[in-house]
């Protein structure tokens, strides 16, 4: 499930890409198959690991990886102390992480000082309107360690981007599917994956990934712009 449009970002073989927060790495994995040399960055040494594993896979394994010159690493780090030098990736992802980090000015700082003149940056983060219903519904949803620390308007995000040198050029939003199987979690439990409500949804959106049916494609891109769990802001920074 990406969230985060490759095209619109500018994503083309040989680019040097920076996957922050990469979690188990679907974003870095559909990078290296257009051709980019990823380095995926999170600060849970499990997912590293098992991104580390899948992108050995695709390098061995997958055609459109190798035809292309994928190629990939992966890291634990802090996303406030990143390391790397000044500029060193042309494009850059930060795919639902912010969120997670109190220091978020920091963290974007850090992104525009590794990103190079010239690079595009891609940064998502939950949408104000779905993320308040979670977090009116549920305590749990956002004090849990390592949760949610704040909710983002999109006009925050984009002037902290604006903040750190970087232009604003666009933006989106997605996930419409996703906002009210939230917001069930949130009204029966979060941590309740077995309750029957949950688990029915859950195989919905399961099949909605696998099959990318316009049964249900169709629908959320109706309702991305109402509802879209994700939304998704695009920058670039000056230069050549």
């Amino acid at each position: 499930m990406l969230t985060v449009r490759y095209d619109r970002l500018g994503v083309r073989p040989g680019d040097r890409l920076l996957d922050l927060g990469a979690g188990g790495g679907r974003h870095a994995f559909e990078a290296m198959r257009r051709g980019a040399v990823v380095v995926a960055l999170d600060a849970d040494a499990g997912e590293v690991k098992d991104a580390l594993g899948m992108m050995a896979a695709l390098t061995a394994e997958d055609a459109s990886t190798r035809a292309q010159g994928g190629a990939g690493a992966a890291t634990v780090g802090d996303a406030r102390r990143l390391p790397f030098a000044d500029g060193a990736f042309d494009r850059v992802i930060a795919a639902e992480v912010l969120e997670h980090i109190h220091d978020d000015r920091a963290a974007i700082a850090e992104l525009a000082r590794v990103l190079r003149p010239g690079g595009t940056i891609a940064v998502t983060v939950p949408r104000w309107l779905p993320e308040l219903v979670n977090w009116a519904l549920s305590d749990e949803y956002h004090e849990t360690p390592g949760g949610h620390v704040r909710i983002y308007r999109r006009s925050t995000l984009e002037r902290r981007l604006a903040d750190a040198g970087m232009v604003v050029t666009g933006h989106h939003h997605a996930h419409a599917l996703h906002s009210p199987y939230w917001w069930l979690r949130s009204a029966v439990g979060v941590q309740r994956d077995d309750h029957p409500l949950v688990r029915a949804y859950h195989r919905l959106l399961v099949w909605d990934i696998t099959a990318a049916t316009p049964l249900t494609r169709v629908p959320e891109a109706v309702l991305n712009p109402v509802v879209g769990k994700s939304a998704v802001v695009y920058a670039r920074k000056p230069g050549p």
